[in-house]
């Protein structure tokens, strides 16, 4: 391997110790090898920090171990050197005896030589709005568990709200279910007062709905979800503010983005959050939907093509992607709805979906690239890719001899 890089270094990180390889030296001779191993505390990692400087290492790289890295690469941040995050797959080191220092020293090795790619990892303020967003997932996720525990317990009382409340967790049905929860006797009139709108017409049913089997243990195993319920919409609300305020330099971006139809602003934030506003760091379109997982699979050998899968990528990135798809293919005279409505016919929902999704990436890497609002095509556009596919098939035909004639 030749090499590029005269000082670097290869970190081997675990939970307790990182140990560090520096090769230094000509780029025609034999490096100079130097190991030395650190603990992760702050002090130490500083030290390591100081370790590295002192050897005028320009790069260092170190191998994404679960979630060991994100400290390490915390501290040296702030230093002069070039850090490279490097996929554990794509730098696996052949078979044989394994130590750390091995895995260090082949870590430095292939940076030496240029061999290492590194993941993308964006600015802090960024990695602060992708904890967010990817918390305030979780939270609305968790919302959804305890509403149907609620739900199932409820039908385990024989209180059969659900089939008259459309909502249970509205205005109305909020009232009720904090009234089953006090254990209060429910009487017509009282329960005119609690509901609201169409639902006051079925009082009677709601009266025959709420005559239910409810043993203290519901009431109990209720209350419980209830309170948990309520905690997660007000942290909800709090995640949402500090969203809002990290979201403030990035606002210009969410409304460029939130100009795609099927993105809205909320959708535009977890795209944002998840690869950033700079687009200098992927070289192209391409490569951020292949680094996202959304571009389509490549399986070719003998040179015919077989089906394939979309790789493993950006889970969070892929769900809001394919959100918006759907929400764009529903949209009238769009060109993402064209898109979706002419490979619905041949690769089925899913598949379209996906594909959709690819494009919507695309777009937003142009707007943000060059920070302008999206321009809707229309269906049009579909309808001439077509005929230029149609005219480029009729000229092979008629360059080989045939003679096309068209259908009356």
């Amino acid at each position: 391997m030749d090499a590029i890089l005269e000082s670097c270094a290869g970190l081997d990180v675990h939970q307790e110790t990182v140990v560090a390889c520096i090769l230094t030296g000509p780029l025609d001779l034999k490096p100079k090898k130097v190991v030395k191993t650190f603990s992760t505390t702050t002090t130490e990692l500083l030290a390591l920090a100081k370790w590295l400087e002192e050897f005028n290492c320009s790069h260092v790289a170190m191998e994404s171990t679960g979630v060991y890295w994100k400290p390490v690469w915390n501290i040296l941040e702030s230093c002069s050197f070039k850090q490279l995050l490097a996929n554990s797959q794509r730098i696996k080191n052949v078979p044989g005896r394994k130590t750390d220092v091995k895995d260090a020293e082949w870590i430095a090795q292939l940076l030496r030589s240029g061999l290492i790619e590194g993941s993308f990892v964006p600015l802090h303020d960024i990695r602060d709005l992708r904890d967010l967003t990817r918390y305030r997932k979780k939270l609305v996720q968790e919302v959804t568990q305890e509403k149907n525990r609620i739900h199932k317990i409820l039908q385990d009382a024989n209180i059969k709200i659900t089939t008259y409340v459309s909502d249970i967790f509205g205005v109305s049905g909020r009232c009720i279910l904090e009234t089953l929860i006090q254990g209060e006797t429910l009487t017509a009139s009282k329960l005119r007062n609690m509901v609201f709108g169409p639902i006051k017409s079925k009082i009677s049913d709601l009266m025959e709905a709420l005559n239910g089997n409810v043993r203290p243990h519901h009431r109990d195993m209720i209350r419980y979800s209830w309170n948990h319920l309520l905690y997660l919409e007000e942290t909800i609300e709090r995640v949402e503010r500090q969203i809002d305020e990290c979201l403030k330099p990035f606002r210009n971006e969410v409304e460029l983005l939130d100009t795609i139809p099927g993105v809205n602003q909320r959708a535009a934030s977890i795209m944002i959050a998840e690869f950033g506003t700079d687009m200098s760091v992927f070289p192209n379109d391409s490569h951020l939907s292949s680094w996202s997982g959304i571009s389509p699979g490549n399986n070719e050998s003998a040179g015919k093509k077989k089906g394939s899968k979309t790789k493993r990528g950006n889970k969070a990135l892929k769900g809001v992607l394919c959100e918006c798809a759907w929400a764009a293919s529903v949209t009238r005279n769009t060109r993402l709805s064209a898109t979706y409505w002419r490979l619905v016919k041949r690769l089925g929902k899913n598949k379209a979906i996906v594909a959709v999704a690819h494009l919507i990436l695309r777009i937003a890497y142009q707007i943000l690239q060059t920070k302008t609002p999206y321009q809707e095509l229309g269906t049009q556009f579909i309808e001439n890719q077509e005929k230029k596919k149609e005219q480029r098939l009729i000229k092979a035909l008629e360059s080989k001899g045939y003679q096309i004639v068209k259908a009356s």
